[in-house]
């Protein structure tokens, strides 16, 4: 059971060079400051990407070049999830190994703690309405509004968040599907259950905390500028995995793991298919279109005269 678990688990800048300063006959000199502003924000490292996998904003123009391109990453993004536990690194092992442990210890204790609240109607009642929010059917529709809204506005940036939005939900759907077959889980609500493993049941991992943290993830890499839409994004993923713990539909080790695997399953599909001519933090000096400053410079006590050239949009 333990390699179960482990493998599940496992499954998902350069400014342009100038020459320095140089002086002429007639004491002229031409100097160059350092051309980074120290409001300006470093560039990140741009993540490594295969060439034909990265989103372009004429893909998403158009619906059936749209749908051809979701086809296509979808098959890779399968592909590499299922095949990741053969790349893993240090890095990603050690989270891994966290977030599995983290799991382990909540089975342990699983049938103990989906006690500890009252289980009322009420409450069960009013967490399942609010888990729905994380539900397949509302996820998607809200992936699908936001390329629609991006299409009409010819904004390339809303159009690949939503496409790409979209593409993390299929990823999580497949996988958790295909991990809900394979664990068959007792749920807390079932009668007679007692959590069991390989019953024929859907428990593990929790569906809905997969696929509303795989998508809050990749709204919030999209959109990892401003701080407003990462929190909205991220409090909506938390209020679905509560409601469906207190739903009495899913075990804490159920959430954890669906949680886990969407947030790391988001941020995949972000890195390998997002524009990087689309997200400002990951420009170059050339794509940003940097151009000359020429400013005149004076010292009356040395008699000196020089020019001042900074790169600058």
């Amino acid at each position: 059971m333990g390699t179960f678990f482990l493998f599940a688990f496992l499954v998902i800048q350069n400014p342009p060079e100038t020459g320095g300063p140089e002086r002429n006959p007639q004491n002229l000199a031409v100097e160059v400051p350092d051309q980074t502003s120290p409001a300006e924000k470093p560039v990140e490292a741009a993540p490594a990407q295969k060439p034909e996998d990265v989103l372009r904003p004429a893909e998403t123009e158009r619906l059936p070049s749209t749908g051809r391109k979701i086809a296509t990453n979808f098959w890779s993004d399968q592909k590499a999830i299922w095949t990741s536990p053969f790349h893993a690194n240090r890095k990603n092992a050690q989270w891994w190994a966290t977030f599995g442990g983290g799991t382990a210890v909540l089975i342990a204790t699983d049938r103990r703690t989906s006690k500890a609240l009252p289980n009322t109607v009420r409450q069960v009642g009013f967490s399942r309405n609010v888990s729905q929010i994380g539900a397949v059917y509302t996820t998607l529709p809200i992936a699908g509004a936001l390329y629609l809204y991006g299409k009409k506005k010819d904004d390339p940036h809303t159009r690949e968040a939503g496409v790409l939005g979209a593409e993390s939900l299929l990823d999580s759907y497949i996988l958790v599907t295909i991990l809900k077959t394979a664990a068959g889980r007792e749920r807390p609500d079932l009668a007679g259950g007692n959590a069991r493993f390989f019953e024929g049941q859907r428990s593990f991992p929790s569906g809905h905390a997969m696929m509303t943290w795989s998508f809050a993830s990749l709204i919030s890499h999209e959109y990892e500028g401003g701080k407003v839409v990462p929190i909205i994004a991220y409090s909506l993923a938390s209020a679905v995995s509560v409601a469906r713990f207190t739903a009495q539909k899913h075990y804490a080790s159920d959430i954890v793991a669906g949680g886990a695997m969407g947030w790391f399953i988001g941020k995949f599909v972000f890195e390998h298919h997002l524009d990087k001519t689309i997200h400002k933090r990951y420009e170059t000096d050339a794509a940003r279109g940097y151009f000359p400053d020429i400013r005149p410079l004076m010292d009356p006590r040395s008699h000196t005269y020089a020019l001042s050239l900074n790169w600058d949009r």
